[in-house]
């Protein structure tokens, strides 16, 4: 072998290595760029879950806060619709209450009234001896209708005719001086009460009123306000 075949053969392994190694690095390059691919994806991706993940956290805290305005909003509502509908009720309480001051204009139908509430009393405190006030300009129809109301009661009660003495020291408030007064008044009325003082029937115009508007405040206010839900 001559030097110019050793010579073609180092070429041919110098081109042949030259040529393993082009292969080599296209074979790097290619799978490098792969994996910087694969990564660059795994980044996005990872990016794009941080911003589903931040994007649903802000999404949830704005709808929470929607609830709890909405909530808050409803709440203030039917708390108006409650304060109207009690100042409906007891602007009808006042304006009966009115009303009964008026009770004592007919006098005959005040003095039976007013016997009618001393019996009722006595049936309830069921006591031999009592203490009876009333408002100082009824002393004298009191008065008149007491005998009355007393022999009504024991006949009633089928006991003996009860002992009941006037207080005439102490009397109930008188009726309001006007309308608007913001005074203690009483409309009338009686409020008996036993001799130690410890058994009390109060048995006003007011407090019947009062007894019955509790009684029949569910009623009053279905009839003015329908069925309403909580």
């Amino acid at each position: 072998m001559n030097d110019a075949d050793v010579s073609r053969q180092i070429q041919q392994m110098v081109r042949f290595i030259l040529q393993e190694a082009e292969e080599k690095a296209n074979e790097i390059s290619v799978s490098a760029e792969e994996e910087f691919n694969i990564e660059k994806l795994q980044l996005v991706e990872a990016e794009k879950k941080k911003i589903r993940q931040e994007y649903e956290r802000k999404a949830k805290q704005v709808e929470i806060r929607r609830k709890i305005e909405y909530s808050m909003q409803l709440n203030a509502s039917r708390i108006k619709v409650l304060q109207a509908q009690d100042d409906l009720v007891n602007s009808m309480k006042e304006a009966t209450g009115k009303e009964l001051l008026r009770v004592s204009d007919d006098t005959n139908g005040y003095k039976m009234l007013l016997k009618g509430l001393i019996v009722q009393s006595l049936l309830r405190l069921k006591e031999p001896a009592v203490l009876l006030r009333c408002r100082e300009i009824d002393l004298g129809p009191v008065e008149s209708v007491l005998g009355e109301a007393k022999q009504e009661y024991a006949d009633k009660a089928k006991v003996h005719v009860p002992k009941v003495t006037i207080d005439n020291l102490v009397y109930l408030p008188p009726p309001p001086s006007s309308v608007d007064s913001h005074s203690l008044f009483c409309s009338g009325g009686v409020v008996l009460a036993s001799q130690d003082g410890k058994i009390v029937c109060e048995n006003t115009l007011d407090a019947r009123l009062d007894v019955v508007f509790r009684q029949k405040l569910p009623e009053i206010r279905k009839l003015l306000f329908g069925q309403v839900v909580a």
